[in-house]
């Protein structure tokens, strides 16, 4: 293996395991704005799932509160729903310019909810809203494991306090990749040359992960929301700096 490599993917597990220790998502678009560097797409993605994967198995077991089974399903309904759809759309997809545009996404729209003093609260379309958010973060997810932000940010503008906001992404991740794993494991995406780099990915997060959730438990509530939006914009920034001088070039 080249060291190179190894480093970045070491690299992207420790700081991606710490992110979603602390926030309860956000592996995938850490590890994968430092591995996009150096790691092909296609292991790169397999990589996010497993390694998002195993830090919300972790976080199942160290971080349980505020769990709410009804306000839950709506998001996992619409994930079962969403997740073959992006495994089916992988093969095709252009992966750099998808980062590009969710990268974008991410860096206008975070910032704006960051410096408002006070974020409206939606209402409105109940629990067929969270179905579609859900599907929307299980199309995110098969992409590569992306599964977590477009539901973190739903839930910041329901309003939901920390523990009920974690609980449903950290639930809702949980089940969506290891739906996402199964399907690529199903579709050949994962072979058996990646499993050296899963290797690696596990054990180096493991620390920074439990490091990540211990920290969570004393934070505030207008902290938790400043992390969560500050980590969302951090990772548009890294997704654009390591995806556009790479479509800028084509």
């Amino acid at each position: 293996m080249d060291p190179v490599v190894v480093a970045l993917v070491v690299l992207g597990a420790a700081v991606g395991g710490f992110v979603q220790g602390l926030s309860g998502f956000a592996f995938s678009m850490v590890a994968l704005s430092i591995w996009a560097w150096a790691v092909e797409p296609r292991l790169a993605a397999a990589m996010a799932v497993f390694g998002g994967l195993t830090g919300q198995v972790l976080a199942a077991v160290t971080v349980r509160r505020g769990f709410d089974l009804k306000r839950l399903l709506p998001f996992l309904a619409g994930g079962v729903v969403g997740i073959p759809i992006g495994v089916a759309l992988l093969p095709h997809l252009d992966v750099t310019l998808f980062r590009v545009l969710f990268g974008s996404l991410l860096v206008t729209w975070c910032p704006v909810m960051l410096m408002a003093r006070r974020l409206p609260h939606l209402q409105a379309g109940g629990r067929w809203a969270d179905g579609v958010v859900g599907a929307t973060g299980g199309v995110m997810g098969g992409l590569g494991g992306f599964t977590g932000a477009v539901p973190t940010l739903w839930c910041t503008l329901r309003g939901f306090d920390k523990d009920a906001q974690r609980a449903i992404i950290q639930n809702f991740n949980l089940a969506a990749l290891a739906m996402t794993m199964a399907s690529y494991l199903a579709c050949g995406v994962i072979t058996r040359d990646m499993l050296p780099m899963f290797a690696i990915v596990a054990p180096a997060m493991l620390l920074p992960a439990l490091l990540g959730a211990r920290l969570y438990i004393g934070i505030s509530e207008a902290a938790f929301r400043k992390i969560v939006l500050s980590l969302l914009t951090a990772s548009g920034v890294a997704l654009l700096a390591s995806s556009l001088p790479v479509l800028l070039q084509r």
